[in-house]
């Protein structure tokens, strides 16, 4: 066999896993809370890994890898920016949101954020919210559908074109099937493949480049001085807005419907103690390897490259052993189905049950997977249509969600009671703010665009809260 057949082998092989687990939690699901939150039924392995995995998507293997080999050591930044937001959610978030979720009975983050308003403000948070995360999802799974895409027509000879229709196709299967079960239960097994792949291939690149010596020396040659190594920049003020936008990338943790989802599903305490352990270690690992896989791969290969983001393939087809090469390939994909999922599956429930709120209204698993169905062709269409860096349209979806529901659930687990008018213009003032700013040129480190909205929706409800029952 030759290359591509290895590699197609291995995709096939992978992808009857995903549909095996999609059929064993079609039928785990028997109602719409299984299908929205698994029944509250969680274990700490597939609580951390799914998580973990749905919030590092393509982004993490192709972009982090690429903007290390495109920018050098300054793309250190991106580890305590990324660690830092692992960190803040399980240690902080994870307890406080399972804990106000349960009591609650809520199945979705929406849901959450509208506990104790009117009805018709209620109504008017749940569609903004709706509205939002069907944009800013639409973005973010073209995003890995592009990321499919470079994976597939890399190592196979397909179009570009006919690899992201099969990308799409293989998430909408399985997502359909099984709902939570499946997005939950397929993300841990891809986070298995992303955190071997990011031991083992940033490893055998340093072994190639003859250790970390090397690569130090590689990044620290151009650099006259120990700020410029840091930031790439001359000026001071232009450092540190790069500095700042790019730690900035953290403050969308918390207000991730697709992540947080995982802690309200947890089945108990004991459990959400051993997910927060394996989730840390996992975060260290593969956004470490990624960065030490980008920075070994600017000794490796001569001359620019004509997208850094293909990095991490070009290095896997060229230096690694075919059916290894495939496993790697093989992760790529693992990146691309395990936050597209859970983004479809948020989107489904947003459309279905959130934008019927309050009052308990339709929950409804068909209009769901409609939806699911609907959203995949949107964001197949835009892929296709309107390519752009994965990087840039994961971070723009990433902060246009985070810095509409992170400001709101923030003050609502530090135990203050917003005011209606206050979440609504928050969310709202969040998400138009990275819109926007996502339309002017970019600032150093987009620092604009990922900070000033999150301040914004920030600052609105600070001016809007008061003492909850939840202090």
């Amino acid at each position: 066999m030759d290359r591509a057949d290895i590699i197609l082998a291995t995709l096939v092989a992978y992808g009857a896993a995903m549909l095996a687990l999609g059929i064993w939690a079609a039928r785990r699901t028997q109602s719409t809370d299984d299908f929205f939150l698994a029944g509250r039924r969680l274990g700490p392995g597939l609580a951390a890994l799914s998580a973990s995995a749905s919030s590092s998507s393509a982004w993490t293997l192709l972009g982090v890898s690429g903007a290390a080999y495109l920018w050098g050591f300054e793309a250190v930044w991106i580890f305590p920016a990324t660690v830092g937001g692992f960190i803040v959610n399980w240690l902080w978030v994870a307890p406080r949101l399972k804990r106000i979720a349960q009591e609650q009975g809520a199945l979705t983050l929406t849901e959450v954020l509208i506990a104790g308003h009117s009805d018709v403000w209620a109504r008017r948070i749940a569609r903004s919210a709706a509205v939002i995360i069907l944009i800013s999802f639409m973005f973010y799974v073209s995003a890995q559908l592009q990321g499919a895409g470079l994976a597939f027509s890399a190592s196979l000879d397909i179009s570009a074109g006919t690899a992201v229709a099969v990308g799409a196709l293989t998430v909408l299967v399985y997502t359909l099937l099984g709902g939570f079960w499946a997005a939950s239960a397929t993300d841990a097994l891809q986070g298995l493949f992303m955190g071997a792949t990011a031991i083992f291939l940033p490893a055998f690149a340093l072994y190639l480049a003859g250790g970390w010596s090397p690569v130090w020396a590689s990044l620290t040659e151009s650099a006259v001085s120990g700020s410029l190594l840091l930031t790439g920049e001359q000026s001071l003020v232009v450092g540190a807005f790069f500095v700042l936008g790019t730690l900035g990338i953290g403050l969308g943790y918390p207000g991730q419907p697709h992540v947080v989802n995982r802690f309200m599903a947890l089945e108990s305490d004991a459990a959400l103690a051993r997910a927060r352990t394996m989730a840390l270690v996992w975060a260290v690992i593969v956004y470490g390897g990624m960065l030490v896989l980008g920075w070994a791969a600017r000794l490796l290969t001569l001359g620019p490259v004509a997208d850094s983001e293909q990095i991490l393939l070009d290095f896997a087809l060229e230096f690694l052993p075919t059916a290894i090469g495939a496993v790697a390939v093989t992760a790529v994909l693992s990146a691309v189905v395990s936050t597209a999922d859970s983004q479809l599956l948020v989107a489904g429930s947003a459309a279905s049950h959130d934008w019927n709120l309050p009052g308990g209204g339709a929950r409804s698993i068909a209009a769901s997977r409609i939806v699911v169905g609907v959203l995949t062709l949107f964001a197949l269409v835009l892929a296709l249509q309107v390519p752009e860096s994965i990087f840039s349209r994961v971070l723009f979806a990433w902060h246009a969600i985070g810095s509409a529901f992170g400001p709101p659930l923030i003050l609502m687990l530090l135990g203050r009671k917003v005011s209606s008018l206050a979440t609504f213009l928050a969310i709202n003032t969040g998400f138009a703010g990275t819109v926007i700013l996502h339309w002017f040129p970019d600032g150093p480190g987009d620092v604009f665009e990922r900070v000033v909205p999150f301040v914004l929706s920030l600052a609105i409800v600070l001016a809007g809260t008061r003492r909850s029952k939840h202090a």
